[in-house]
């Protein structure tokens, strides 16, 4: 008998002909459609999603689409996205101030009336549930060409030791010498001078007090620029106060003016959906970072002043009992967003990593800093310390066994230099020092690392140069799992993400990205950057599985340190490990809030019993996810705990 093929064999035929002869006219486009229609039809299939996770595109209404550069996850389960002016400099002009709500579990949005520029601020979470922000921008930076207005620093100056005065903005100050006329652009306070007396001669001494503002000229052009140091009358003074109170400034001139911060803060207030304002800070900070502390307070560090210059190692704390600022005695100085996270007996860790600015020969070896005596422990080790800055850092799960890792990096400022290394650190040893640890993905700054319930690492995205430049942004994401040392590469990521991106870990155990602001739209470097607003939502494999557990107490309750608790589950007795799993505040690849905490735990034939650590110092006071993890790695939804601070810190803070 003849062979005759089917009709279905003959149109594959006649198609795959066709392709064929597409293929020879247009070989290298057919292969790309093909190729990515091949790799869409693999990443969508459940043998892929189970061992490498899955990546999808969140609906974000255009009305609420915003230039996301912080976001914290609440325990209310939604997340704050703030964008402040969004490095937007005709936004900050315009005081178009961002902040949206997002409710992960119903894709909902709302828009959060933003009362200043939070753009670049510090935020931490506080005990009861509030998101402590703090600083943000008062202005926006001038490179030296764009500069229209002679301007810089006046030092103003108190001689009365009777009184202090505020000299408001718009304030104008005449050089004695050079007639140039200049105008503060923000109020400034002057203490009263320091009058001391000596205790023999009974001779008092008056120390004059100063204050800093910045001033420009009142009009466009070179002749206004100053050359040298001047003393400067201050209009509108009357009597003595005219000798009393006098401006001196050196160069006023042309050159680039740095990004300035503000004093402000503020406490969001999940339940409310609205910012609070507290006392603001003594400093002024754009780039700062918070950290809280074993009692509660938060500790805030570094940053550019009201002039544009780093804060020069003047840390306080914040008290969310009495909404007050306090000076720590002693200063340290630290380059901007320093990583500084809380460790045992309430000692600070300082792992190097940075974002943004400083002297590249000051305040950036890691170490351990003890705040009661201000002493510094420098940890040796680090390789590529040069190349530290913009690298993220993370308090590998679980806390209890103070390792840290270090990732990636880039050299300070612009400059193009980029590593893979991951530098490790177990301050536990006897002589706490950092080693290498696998090679990430690639040569990367700004990766974003994210803790999963599991005890493994997420690390996504970056980019090979200064903010994407050279269309370096990097598509890779992988796991590393802390207990054996190794890594493997997991879906890659759906967009590019450098500078002012981020990641969390959401309470169903996903992971959201969000922003990237490259510095150019092409490899060529010739088209402006635009800023990514799209948010992607990683769904780990451990989301493929046929099952996961279930906690089936959902409401909220408070456990005190070294308490018990109890909930129910069906799933009990596959129970492997229980962790309490700190709420994220991520911006500028810093986020020292994360941490995932080991409970010790019993399992019954339907519940388990957890207890939650004494040490205040490993669990902060706050809000945290509980989630149990099954025999298979599988974890549960989280529930929330408030853990309150404890009776023996508060009494501490006191003091």
């Amino acid at each position: 008998m003849k062979y005759r093929p089917s009709r279905r064999t003959r149109r594959f035929g006649i198609g795959a002909a066709a392709v064929l002869m597409l293929a020879g006219m247009n070989g290298p486009a057919l292969y790309r459609f093909s190729s990515d229609k091949y790799h869409r039809y693999k990443i969508n299939q459940p043998e892929y999603k189970a061992r490498n996770g899955h990546w999808d595109v969140v609906n974000v209404p255009e009305e609420y689409r915003i230039n996301t550069i912080h976001a914290a996850l609440l325990h209310t389960g939604k997340v704050l996205l703030v964008a402040g002016s969004g490095n937007n400099a005709k936004n900050f002009t315009a005081k178009s101030f961002r902040s949206v709500l997002w409710d992960p579990a119903k894709n909902t949005f709302r828009n959060i009336p933003t009362p200043q520029d939070l753009f670049c601020a510090g935020h931490s979470q506080l005990p009861d549930g509030k998101l402590l922000v703090a600083g943000g921008t008062q202005r926006y930076e001038k490179l030296k060409g764009d500069v229209e207005k002679a301007g810089g620093l006046m030092f103003v100056h108190n001689e009365d030791p009777d009184k202090p005065k505020t000299f408001p903005a718009g304030t104008r100050f005449t050089g004695k010498e050079n007639g140039k006329v200049f105008e503060s652009k923000d109020p400034v306070l002057v203490p009263r001078a320091k009058k001391t007396q000596n205790r023999k001669s009974r001779k008092v001494t008056v120390t004059a007090s100063t204050a800093r503002v910045y001033v420009e000229a009142l009009r466009k052009g070179k002749r206004y620029q100053t050359g040298t140091q001047d003393n400067y009358r201050i209009e509108g003074l009357e009597g003595k106060d005219r000798q009393n109170f006098y401006g001196i400034a050196q160069k006023l001139s042309f050159d680039k003016k740095d990004f300035q911060g503000i004093k402000a803060a503020y406490e969001f207030d999940p339940v409310a959906e609205r910012y609070v304002p507290v006392d603001p800070m003594h400093e002024a900070r754009w780039y700062p970072t918070l950290t809280t502390l074993q009692d509660g307070r938060v500790l805030s560090v570094s940053g550019l002043d009201e002039i544009g210059q780093v804060v020069p190692g003047k840390n306080e704390t914040y008290d969310p009992r009495t909404k007050k600022w306090k000076y720590l005695p002693k200063r340290r100085f630290f380059p901007t967003y320093p990583a500084l996270f809380l460790t045992d007996g309430g000692r600070i860790f300082y792992t190097g990593s940075n974002a943004g600015y400083g002297p590249d020969n000051v305040g950036r070896t890691p170490g351990i800093w003890d705040l009661k005596t201000n002493a510094f422990k420098t940890v040796p080790g680090m390789s590529d310390p040069d190349i530290l800055e913009t690298s993220m850092s993370v308090l590998l799960p679980p806390a209890q066994e103070q390792r840290y890792m270090v990732l990636g990096g880039g050299g300070v400022g612009e400059d193009p230099r980029a590593t893979a290394k991951t530098r490790i650190i177990d301050l536990h040893k006897a002589r706490p020092r950092f080693h290498d640890g696998p090679k990430l993905y690639s040569e990367v700054r700004y990766p974003s690392s994210v803790i999963l319930p599991d005890d493994t690492l997420l690390t996504t995205n970056g980019s090979g140069d200064y903010r994407g430049r050279d269309g370096s942004n990097v598509l890779r994401a992988e796991v590393y799992d802390p207990k054996t040392n190794t890594v493997r590469g997991v879906a890659d990521p759906l967009v590019g993400r450098n500078y002012h991106s981020g990641a969390l870990l959401l309470p169903d155990g996903r992971v959201m990205t969000f922003g990237s602001d490259s510095l150019f739209g092409d490899s060529a470097n010739t088209e402006p950057g635009k800023f990514q607003q799209q948010i992607d939502l990683y769904t780990p494999p451990y989301l493929f599985r046929d099952a996961r557990p279930t906690l089936v107490d959902t409401a909220p309750r408070t456990v005190k340190h070294g308490a018990r608790a109890t909930y129910r589950t069906p799933h009990a007795p596959t129970i492997e490990r229980v962790r309490l799993i700190r709420p994220s505040s991520f911006t500028h690849v810093t986020n020292v809030e994360q941490r995932s905490i080991a409970l010790d735990f019993v399992a019954g034939r339907d519940s388990v019993t957890v207890r939650i650590p004494k040490d205040p110092s490993l669990v902060p006071p706050g809000w945290y996810m509980l989630t149990v993890v099954d025999d298979e790695g599988t974890p549960s939804k989280a529930v929330w705990v408030e853990v309150p601070p404890s009776a023996a810190t508060a009494r501490t803070s006191k003091r």
